[in-house]
């Protein structure tokens, strides 16, 4: 596998900095957190102050575009320049954008984010499969023409999610499964993994503890079943790419999640956390102290 692609380096990254995302989100509570007023010039300050206090310490930098986009061009501006100082500080930018279309829709988000004339080109995007994981195939091209990384929604933490992703095939799989499979297909024997990954949920566990549910049997491929006796129920021991994992921190999931939730693909976790990297804000010194203590967390519970 070339050293060019995105697998490659994210593999080779992760073990020279530690295998954390940081989060790049400039929610409205986070702004006020830090005493700053709610607009694009306090999501400026936030921005730029995190950039700079991670991203020359963390392998991987994961802004969420929504909270840029909802500033307009000002914050579509905003998230070029945090693009482009993450990447000259060394780091790999995962842009979070959850993207799924059809057809030529789906190719003007690949060039949008992928191909590196563009101004918001990032080294890897997060994509949705759910109009069929198929309709994401200009995603996995451009990426592959460019090594660049895609990110396919798999395993969410959100308790509407496992309705969807936890039905199951006629095949006996999981829709959530089915999307694993499908997306390591792309990832062949690459060594030392694949550039197309997928996103698991640190807290999938904790969906299963809501009780059960029931889905009616369907025309699709759905077949009666419970809902919470698989709600963790994947597997990942042939998965050959990396595994985003959001969820960490503040919204409940911990280092020690991480073998629980992907068991032998551990190794290819990047644990990714938003709010309780920002929370030690607005100092830069206090936000690398937490960067380092996390590193050092999910590095001992990763076996590394």
């Amino acid at each position: 596998m070339s050293s060019k692609e995105f697998g490659a380096r994210a593999f080779r990254l992760a073990q020279e900095r530690g295998p954390l995302c940081a989060g790049i989100d400039p929610h409205g509570s986070q702004l006020l957190q830090w005493g700053l007023d709610d607009d694009l010039a306090g999501a400026e300050r936030f921005a730029m102050t995190l950039t700079e206090a991670v991203a020359e310490r963390c392998a991987f930098v994961k802004p969420q575009s929504a909270f840029f986009e909802r500033f307009g061009s000002g914050g579509v501006a905003l998230l070029e320049r945090v693009i482009a100082a993450s990447r000259r500080a060394g780091a790999l930018v995962i842009l979070d954008v959850k993207r799924g279309d059809i057809g030529s829709t789906m190719a003007a988000y690949a060039q949008a984010y992928l191909d590196p004339a563009s101004p918001l080109a990032a080294d890897a995007i997060t994509v949705s499969p759910y109009l069929g994981v198929g309709s994401l195939q200009p995603a996995f091209d451009t990426a592959a023409a460019h090594g660049k990384g895609v990110f396919v929604l798999a395993r969410t933490s959100n308790p509407e999610g496992k309705y969807l992703q936890m039905a199951k095939r006629r095949d006996g799989r999981s829709v959530a499964q089915s999307v694993i499979d499908e997306v390591n297909g792309h990832n062949g024997e690459a060594d030392p993994m694949g550039s197309f990954g997928i996103v698991m949920g640190a807290t999938i566990g904790a969906c299963a503890a809501e009780g059960e549910a029931r889905l009616r049997e369907s025309t699709y491929g759905i077949t009666h079943t419970t809902v919470s006796q698989r709600d963790s129920a994947h597997d990942l021991s042939q998965f050959n790419g990396p595994i985003l994992v959001p969820g960490m921190g503040a919204q409940g999931g911990r280092p020690s999640d991480l073998p629980r939730v992907l068991g032998a693909a551990t190794k290819f976790a990047i644990p990714s956390y938003s709010r309780q990297i920002a929370q030690p804000g607005p100092a830069a010194a206090s936000i690398r102290t937490a960067v380092e203590a996390l590193q050092e967390e999910c590095r001992a519970a990763m076996g590394e």
